[in-house]
């Protein structure tokens, strides 16, 4: 009984055995290897590799791999996409014969990981069933649609008066520590129950700062929809370099399932010094400031894949909004100015305006969306519309008004009306704004509804409205978000709900809505560092 049991097993062993073998391919295949001539920190020189491709993945013992940067006739020039420190002249290296990819999916939703999509948040392996080349062509002028949907940061100041629309290009540039990662953090906090999927890129910045961001987006429930990708200070460079493409490449595969899609490069100032790191390394000519002469290409071809789909082509959108550092607000440098003329818009962050508690300190004469506009919501033309032109007389005339000379009755309201603006336009961070609220409290100033209101009770006096309008007309806040415009009689009953809550003659401000803005209040006056964004700017 036993041989018969043992002679049935070694048969089934022999089976398995040889369907293996029957579907194994034991034809010779051939394999190109190089050497290492030279190695260095961040690149190595390869030889012997005669038939390796531009922007080929090459394979380095323990399993690295690197990107062939530099075909010249005897030898190549590769970025290594990790550590190279166990590398040394005479190590073997291999051809792979494919593109550079990452993986995309929805499963890298709420995941953290590297620029070559390896997860770091110790939770498991991430499993897709695609992948997608790194650098990708932008899509064709005759795919692309007109950018017609808002995307909504949640800040009045941008809502209002620099608006961005799904498939734009808006950059965020001023000086480090004024503010540029809390506005990408808060558009992104507004997402949440919306069906934009975000992609948040660090590049180049501290551990710490990325750890925070991260923190954050968890304590406001915005990881689920979010995908971080790192490649931070401690990083080699070729991994800062790869990883805003890679982060686009997943932003695509979303765009084109016909979903909505925002990636914050954070940011591109670090990404052009990784990259002339790079060049500098390999022996590339260098240009102005030592940075490469292609030093535009790199970006321009980045950003140039962000748009707004036909329908025929799923009809979804990929919306960027890059950050930049300025030095000293000089806008004029080199790469602010080459990110300037490739995007649609900037948003500037003055120090000025942080140093003076105006948060977001965002600089409204020299902000600028070039398309946002379109796709605006006609609750805030309509109420609005003429506000940035008006906000923007005032602060000169403001500055004029300094130098002591007399003023008449009607410019002194008109700098009363300002200064309100200003006070409205103030804004805590975590703390974005539906459409409703917005406008409410919009259309309270722009009326003059405020200008009776002592300006130290302004922000209590607005938040009283904001709570008022949402807890008393849900109905129009509805036909509002879902993009109707306002009728007169909407008007009306707006400006009723905001004039129930104006503080009567020598009275405070509602004490509820005083109580719940203190901190707001103190926020706004002073910056803190209970409210520092990652990189060190509010």
């Amino acid at each position: 009984m036993r041989g018969n049991e043992l002679t049935a097993g070694l048969e089934d062993a022999f089976r398995t055995l040889e369907s293996v073998v029957d579907k194994t391919d034991l034809a010779p295949t051939v394999r190109e290897v190089g050497e290492i001539s030279e190695a260095g920190y961040g690149t190595v020189r390869v030889r012997g590799l005669y038939g390796v491709r531009s922007q080929e993945p090459l394979r380095f013992p323990g399993d690295l791999l690197g990107l062939a940067f530099n075909v010249d006739e005897h030898e190549i020039g590769v970025i290594l996409l990790g550590s190279g420190d166990h590398l040394s002249a005479g190590s073997e290296v291999r051809r792979t014969g494919e593109i550079l990819s990452v993986p995309v999916g929805d499963a890298l939703k709420g995941r953290i990981i590297d620029a070559a999509a390896n997860p770091l948040d110790g939770g498991g392996p991430i499993r897709t069933e695609e992948t997608r080349p790194v650098e990708r062509p932008a899509w064709p002028i005759m795919d692309r649609a007109p950018v017609t949907v808002p995307l909504q940061t949640g800040l009045k100041v941008v809502d209002a008066l620099i608006p961005i629309g799904r498939g734009q290009r808006e950059l965020i540039l001023g000086d480090r520590q004024t503010g540029k990662t809390a506005i990408a953090l808060d558009t992104i906090l507004n997402q949440k129950d919306t069906d934009v999927v975000c992609i948040y890129c660090a590049v180049g910045k501290r551990l710490s700062a990325v750890a925070k961001f991260i923190d954050d987006l968890k304590t406001y429930g915005a990881m689920d929809y979010t995908t971080v990708i790192l490649a931070t200070e401690e990083d080699p460079p070729g991994l800062q370099f790869i990883a805003p493409y890679a982060a686009t490449s997943i932003g695509e595969y979303f765009m084109e399932m016909g979903r909505d899609v925002l990636v914050v490069y954070d940011d591109l100032t670090r990404h052009a010094r990784a990259y002339r790191e790079l060049s500098l390394l390999l022996r590339r000519p260098p240009g102005r400031e030592a940075y490469p002469g292609d030093i535009f290409y790199i970006h321009s071809r980045l950003l140039e894949r962000s748009t707004h789909l036909r329908e025929e082509h799923g009809g979804g959108s990929l919306t960027a909004l890059p950050i930049i550092e300025t030095e000293a607000q000089n806008l004029s440098a080199y790469i602010p100015t080459n990110l300037i003329s490739i995007t649609d818009g900037q948003v500037y962050l003055s120090p000025n305006l942080f140093q003076q508690g105006n948060m977001p300190a965002v600089d409204v004469g020299t902000s600028v969306s070039r398309v946002g506009g379109k796709t605006q919501l006609p609750a805030y033309r309509r109420v609005a519309g003429d506000l940035r032109l008006s906000y923007s007389q005032f602060e000169e005339l403001e500055s004029f008004a300094r130098f002591g000379a007399r003023l008449d009755e009607e410019t002194s309201k008109t700098l009363d009306r300002g200064r309100r603006v200003r006070e409205i336009l103030k804004q805590p961070q975590y703390r974005p704004l539906t459409v409703c609220e917005q406008i409410a409290v919009l259309l309270a100033v722009n009326e003059g509804l405020l200008d009776r209101v002592a300006l130290s009770e302004v922000i209590p006096t607005a938040e009283a409205i904001r709570k008022a309008v949402v807890r008393d007309l849900p109905d129009l806040c509805d036909r509002i978000a879902a993009g109707e415009p306002l009728e007169d009689d909407d008007i009306d009953a707006l400006l009723a709900a905001a004039e129930q809550q104006m503080p009567k003659p020598d009275e405070p401000a509602p004490q509820q809505a005083s109580a719940s803005t203190g901190s707001t209040q103190s926020t706004s006056s002073t910056p803190s560092t209970e409210t520092e964004a990652p990189d060190g700017d509010h």
